[in-house]
């Protein structure tokens, strides 16, 4: 139910962006749609959001600001540019960033809103465009506990969870360690899907097996990399319309660039790299990152 936050601009109608904007009008909300694709804000009004044509225009009378943008450069522009949140977000707004970025990108980026008279807590997001579609995201949440809990009637309009990870900085610290292990076990995944292919077991005898076995995890029980197994699954689909490959990259390097600063080596995770990197290269960088299999079915 819709409290007394009621006005909220949407900055990002990507895949995932999209479905959160959705859910939010859906919840009664009145969301400020902006995106540069002008396709984006359409699509955004037929699902029950007002069009704007610049942020400014966007935050001008919004209550809570959510940005979902692809890296920590379009967050930063978008926030500290000239035209950008902290310059015309209205008194008092409280910013919630959704996207994936670096912990101290979050950190520096809380800490200017601040400055600005702003409240800001990081919220990246686990579920894929699935689960933004359908509401059920988890969001782990960087800041102070008072901003979180303001936070969360409007994120649990988009999601089933809210999970409070510490200051600012920590939602996109939890993010980024749990997209690395995603990395690893969705490649893990896919070369036992092919070594069963290879051994001539059936794909689905296996997924019934695995999937109630100690080889059980998300990548194959909620997003298996084989169609006709998870009806969700961008498998079902070629791979479109998923989480990029070039995303999913993106978060890896995020994650080894916070190993070196704290002085660890990941062996599977620098290996990971190495995979997604031949992936997005040889194969389309927007191909969902499920989509490895076929390379490593094909080498």
């Amino acid at each position: 139910m819709v409290d007394e936050i009621a006005n909220i601009a949407f900055i990002g109608l990507g895949a995932m962006g999209a479905g959160m904007a959705a859910n939010l009008a859906k919840a009664g909300y009145r969301v400020y749609a902006f995106d540069v694709v002008a396709e984006a804000v359409s699509a955004a009004v037929s699902a029950g959001c007002l069009a704007t044509n610049s942020i400014g225009e966007a935050v001008a009378d919004a209550h809570v600001v959510i940005t979902m943008l692809p890296t920590g450069d379009h967050v930063r522009e978008v926030h500290a540019g000239a035209g950008g949140v902290l310059a015309h977000a209205c008194k008092g707004a409280l910013l919630l960033d959704c996207s994936t970025i670096a912990v101290e990108d979050a950190r520096s980026l809380a800490a200017q809103a601040e400055a600005h008279g702003f409240a800001m807590c990081d919220a990246p997001v686990s579920g894929g465009v699935t689960a933004a579609q359908a509401g059920t995201l988890t969001f782990m949440v960087g800041g102070s506990s008072n901003h979180v809990e303001a936070s969360k009637p409007v994120l649990s309009a988009m999601g089933k969870a809210v999970i409070h990870a510490g200051e600012a900085g920590a939602g996109q610290a939890a993010k980024i360690c749990n997209n690395m292990l995603l990395a690893v076990t969705m490649i893990g995944t896919c070369e036992a899907f092919v070594l069963a292919e290879r051994l001539g077991l059936d794909p689905k005898a296996f997924f019934d097996i695995a999937s109630q076995s100690s080889g059980q995890s998300w990548s194959m029980t909620s997003y298996a990399p084989v169609p006709g197994l998870v009806p969700t699954a961008p498998s079902n689909r070629d791979f479109a319309n998923g989480f990029a490959g070039a995303l999913m990259l993106k978060d890896l390097r995020l994650a080894l660039q916070a190993n070196d600063s704290v002085d660890l080596r990941p062996a599977l995770a620098l290996k990971a790299e190495e995979i997604y990197s031949e992936y997005v290269v040889n194969y389309a960088p927007n191909r969902d990152f499920s989509g490895v299999i076929d390379m490593l079915r094909n080498r």
